[in-house]
């Protein structure tokens, strides 16, 4: 393994000026799936990177923006590596809060600035990049490897599932890896076994069919904003517990495994509170810091009673509530949903319930088969010991590979802790970005050796 890595990092340094402008290129090209822009070339240009890695591509037709698959058979009985990735980005935002423009990359300072860099461009061309200095370096791939870009990630893979169960089911992988989001908050290279999943949703209380001058009407006619309020404190308390029927019957408790590797992250919770401007943790007071990111949530996103900001002394006639609810293992979106509408029903018949973007939480065990693989992989190409994070607090579309294959997923990021993806200046530390091909290559090394 040493052997390897020391190859493909020098092959990555040989190669540095052009993999840096194959990189600026990918980033230049847009691909905003919520709007349309630059998708369709986006999709050509996706399927010449798996080509350039020496795999056989194709364009996966689906009711939304199509996904794009990458092949190799690798050697006889080799394990079947799943290598998950999206080439599409968020919308850019102001222009304005751009130090450079979103889709014209710039480096200062070690970073390549531009919309896509952290996510999820830059993370899955160093997996390519992996692939293809194996393949120039060995003359081959020691596994074979299907890898899947999705093109609909950030408006919630709607069409991801059928696309696996068309495409991927029938010849299933024995394990899934993903390179998104940022390394552990302490700066750390780790191993993220899960995600939560998420359930968005609207409430809309409505009252008269006009504003009415709360003077005049004010203890006469229905306020939809008391309505949407007292309903709000019926779902969840001053303590943080969530008091709707069912919401939390089905979650799995964490595993042996999963507890020790809780223990074993480090925090600096005055730190934590200090960046972010707080004064203290959520209720409860007694859950510890990532026993919250594997716990599941109930968060009020907005409020409005759409006065246009005008703040007049009215009654208003409409108010909404937006939310989303975090899941992990063993809940699912849609018996959430009937729990929020069974206790709207019981509580605020009147109130509108309607749900928006949902993922599966995903969740695989530290106990489970390639576990060790991959964190020696990783120790060995990204040059330090990975934390194992039992579960992002975030969400990714990974539960179609965990429940619908059945099988172990893996998560390497590779982008630094400030990324600022989704934001304006979203960048990716170039140092990453180098060490995550040679984390790829040897990751996949690390694979073959453990199956033998």
């Amino acid at each position: 393994m040493r052997e390897l890595v020391e190859r493909v990092g020098a092959w990555v340094r040989r190669h540095d000026a052009e993999l840096l402008a194959e990189l600026a290129d990918w980033i230049t090209q847009p691909s905003v799936s919520r709007t349309g822009e630059g998708m369709t070339e986006a999709a050509r240009h996706g399927v010449a990177l798996l080509e350039r890695s020496g795999l056989a591509a194709e364009v996966v037709e689906t009711a939304g923006w199509p996904v794009l698959i990458g092949t190799d058979p690798g050697p006889p009985g080799a394990p079947h590596v799943l290598i998950y990735g999206h080439y599409d980005v968020q919308p850019p935002g102001p222009l304005t809060e751009w130090t450079s423009p979103p889709f014209r990359p710039e480096v200062r300072d070690g970073r390549m600035y531009g919309r896509g860099t952290g996510d999820n461009k830059g993370q899955h061309l160093a997996q390519l990049l992996g692939l293809r200095a194996l393949r120039e370096l060995t003359g081959g791939l020691p596994c074979r490897v299907t890898v899947l870009l999705d093109g609909e990630e950030e408006i919630g893979s709607p069409h991801l599932a059928e696309a696996v169960r068309a495409r991927i089911a029938p010849e299933r992988p024995d394990l899934a890896l993903w390179s998104d989001g940022p390394v552990h908050e302490s700066g750390r290279a780790c191993v993220v076994l899960g995600v939560r999943g998420v359930l968005a949703f609207e409430l809309r209380a409505t009252g008269s069919h006009i504003p009415l001058h709360s003077g005049n009407w004010g203890g006469v006619a229905p306020n939809p904003a008391w309505q949407l309020v007292q309903l709000l404190a019926t779902m969840r308390d001053a303590e943080g517990r969530v008091l709707v029927d069912g919401f939390a019957d089905s979650v799995t408790p964490l595993s042996p495994g999963e507890l020790r590797a809780l223990a074993d992250l480090p925090v600096d919770v005055p730190t934590v509170l200090a960046d972010i401007g707080a004064p203290g943790l959520e209720p409860p007071a007694s859950a510890g810091y990532y026993q919250r990111l594997t716990s599941p949530t109930f968060t009020i996103n907005s409020l409005t009673c759409e006065d246009a900001g005008e703040h007049r002394t009215v009654i208003p006639n409409v108010a909404i509530a937006r939310c989303d609810i975090r899941l992990v293992g063993g809940q699912r979106t849609e018996d959430v949903a009937d729990a929020l509408r069974a206790h709207i029903a019981r509580h605020a018949p009147g109130v509108e319930f309607t749900t928006g973007a949902a993922m599966q939480p995903s969740r695989t065990l530290p106990e489970t088969a390639y576990t060790e693989a991959v964190l020696a992989g990783a120790n060995a190409g990204l040059g330090e010991p990975p934390l194992l994070v039992p579960a992002l607090g975030g969400s990714l579309p990974i539960a179609s590979f965990t429940e619908q294959l059945g099988v172990p997923c893996y998560g390497v990021p590779l982008a630094n802790v400030d990324e600022a993806n989704h934001a304006p200046d979203e960048n990716l530390e170039l140092s990453w970005f180098r060490r995550g091909i040679v984390a790829a290559a040897a990751i996949q090394q690390a694979i073959a050796e453990a199956a033998r």
